[in-house]
């Protein structure tokens, strides 16, 4: 193709038999070519495919200047200059042994995107939880905004893990539905499962709905549905579990692996009782936050401000309540 155009450009695809009638051409880098499903994501997103070169003879039904077309991570975003249908997104994943491409705006992806605040509180009270991330996981979470702090380690099994003395003790896998989708049909979630049922703690997290298997139209949705019920009966130590989107599947990632280390602390001492040891003292417990105190004292009619740093007389009362077990 000559000289890339700063426009972007829909128009019509003459392949013969084509399910996809329309080719957009992307000005980023050299260029980038995909047959779409439709002219615009207005209802849902939109299925495209790379297309080889663009037709010389082709039929232009949209032409479009572009305000910014950037490259972040596995998405592209596209902002047209123009008053309506102006930002979208295209992601670029793999799936199935190829890659797949879907187009997308902020309103199709808003049905994936729940109105839920996520709390704030300490997972299971764990204060200094180290995950461990594996080599290969190219777009990590990065549990910025909860107190954990990451390494880079190579995990025997999964994306995320907890390592106590050396040893994986808890581990989870992290999936796109597109991801899934492939792993189960082409038989690598099976050996993906074996390997996570070695591990004490594992499960599978999925950045989607449940309810999106249903609507799946390059491949069955029942033999979907069906694959994943099949790998719950055959281990059922290992949960799949859908949590809507990215940034729910990183909070329960999150806690699921706090909860481990909690977990796994309880039977470290369950198990030097059984056998007539003496248990380690107990870890000190996470300092209160000025929410705890807060709803403590509106708890017991105590005068506090909503906002602001808490009392210090207010913070000793506190904690010699926590001390005799009234928080």
């Amino acid at each position: 193709m000559a000289g890339v155009s700063e426009d972007f450009v829909i128009a019509r695809n003459t392949e013969p038999r084509s399910t996809l009638p329309y080719l957009l051409r992307i000005p980023l880098g050299d260029g980038i070519i995909l047959k779409a499903k439709d002219t615009w994501p207005r209802t849902g997103k939109v299925y495209c495919h790379r297309a080889e070169e663009w037709p010389d003879d082709a039929e232009i039904v949209e032409r479009i200047p572009v305000r910014s077309c950037v490259r972040r991570g596995a998405a592209i975003d596209l902002v047209l200059d123009r008053s309506r249908e102006n930002r979208s997104q295209i992601i670029i994943t793999n799936g199935r042994g190829r890659q797949m491409i879907f187009w997308q705006t902020a309103r199709t992806a808003k049905q994936a995107r729940p109105a839920v605040n996520v709390p704030g509180a300490r997972a299971s009270g764990v204060a200094d939880l180290e995950i461990a991330v594996d080599i290969r996981e190219r777009y990590p979470f990065t549990f910025a905004d909860r107190q954990v702090t990451t390494r880079r380690a190579p995990l025997s099994a999964g994306d995320y893990g907890l390592i106590v003395d050396g040893l994986l003790q808890a581990t989870v896998e992290r999936k796109s539905l597109a991801d899934l989708v492939s792993s189960l049909t082409t038989g690598k979630l099976t050996f993906q499962l074996t390997e996570l049922s070695a591990i004490p703690r594992a499960a599978v997290v999925v950045e989607e709905r449940y309810s999106q298997v249903f609507k799946l139209d390059r491949v069955r949705p029942s033999v979907v549905a069906d694959g994943i019920a099949e790998c719950q009966i055959r281990f059922p130590t290992v949960p799949i579990v859908f949590c809507e989107t990215r940034k729910l599947a990183q909070e329960w990632t999150y806690r699921f692996l706090a909860a481990a280390r909690v977990g796994l602390a309880e039977e470290i001492v369950g198990d030097l009782a059984v056998r007539g040891l003496e248990a380690p003292p107990p870890l000190a417990p996470a300092p209160p936050t000025p929410a705890d105190v807060r709803r403590w004292a509106f708890a017991h009619d105590i005068d506090v401000s909503d906002r602001g740093r808490i009392p210090a007389t207010l913070m000793d009362q506190y904690l010699e309540a926590r001390a005799r077990g009234e928080t």
